[in-house]
C-alpha cells in the first residue's frame, strides 16, 4: 500500500527492475524489508524532490546501499580512532550482530536508518538522526510509510518536506538511464 501511495505521489513509472536480492541479502547477512525492495525495483536508487537520497543497488553509483554500507563497516572497524562510532551510542550493522544500516539521506545532512538485529530477522525500525548529528530518533514503520510521510505529510515534524512546498518527484542518478 505504501509503495504504491509513493508511486502515485510522485508520478513515477515503475521500473520493475530485477535484482539478485539472495546475493545481496547473503552479504548483508539479514533480508532486506520486503517493501524497500518494492521501492527499489520500482525507483531504483535516486534523489526524490531534489533532496532526500534513497540508496539502491546501483553500483559504483553514491546511491549504492551495499557500497555506503561496507564503507560505514569498514570506517566503523578502522582501528585509528578507538571505539568512537559515527553513529554512537550504536554501531554500523556487522553481519551477525546488531547495529544501523544506511538506506537514505537529505541535503540537510538528516540520515535514515534500519536498525538490525541477526536475532530478529524482519524487524526494522528507522532511526533518524537530523543535521549529521545529534540524538536519534526511532521509528515504527516501513520504509515505504516513512518515505511517503517524508514527501507527503508537511505535519511530519521535524523531516516532512511538505511544508516547504517541494514538489514530489523522483530522479534517477545521471546516467543511469532510469
Amino acid at each position: 500500500m505504501w509503495v504504491r501511495r509513493v508511486i502515485e505521489l510522485t508520478g513515477w513509472e515503475p521500473l520493475g527492475l530485477s535484482v539478485d536480492w539472495p546475493a545481496i541479502e547473503g552479504e548483508l547477512g539479514f533480508p532486506l524489508p520486503a517493501d524497500y525492495k518494492e521501492l527499489y525495483e520500482a525507483f531504483g536508487g535516486g534523489t526524490f524532490s531534489e533532496c532526500v537520497f534513497f540508496m539502491g543497488r546501483d553500483p559504483g553509483v553514491s546511491f549504492d546501499l551495499l557500497e555506503v554500507w561496507r564503507h560505514s563497516l569498514a570506517v566503523e572497524r578502522d582501528g585509528r580512532y578507538g571505539d568512537v562510532s559515527a553513529v554512537d551510542p550504536y554501531a554500523i550493522y556487522a553481519p551477525g550482530g546488531t547495529g544501523l544500516v544506511p538506506w537514505g539521506a537529505t541535503e540537510w545532512a538528516d540520515q535514515y536508518f534500519w536498525l538490525i538485529d541477526a536475532e530478529r530477522p524482519g524487524t526494522y525500525p528507522i532511526l533518524v538522526r537530523g543535521d549529521g548529528g545529534g540524538p536519534f530518533e526511532r521509528y515504527e514503520m516501513s520504509t515505504a510509510e516513512f518515505l511517503y510521510r517524508v514527501l507527503a505529510d508537511a505535519d511530519f515534524l521535524p523531516y516532512g518536506i511538505a511544508r516547504y512546498g517541494i514538489e514530489p518527484a523522483f530522479e534517477p542518478p545521471a546516467g543511469t538511464g532510469g
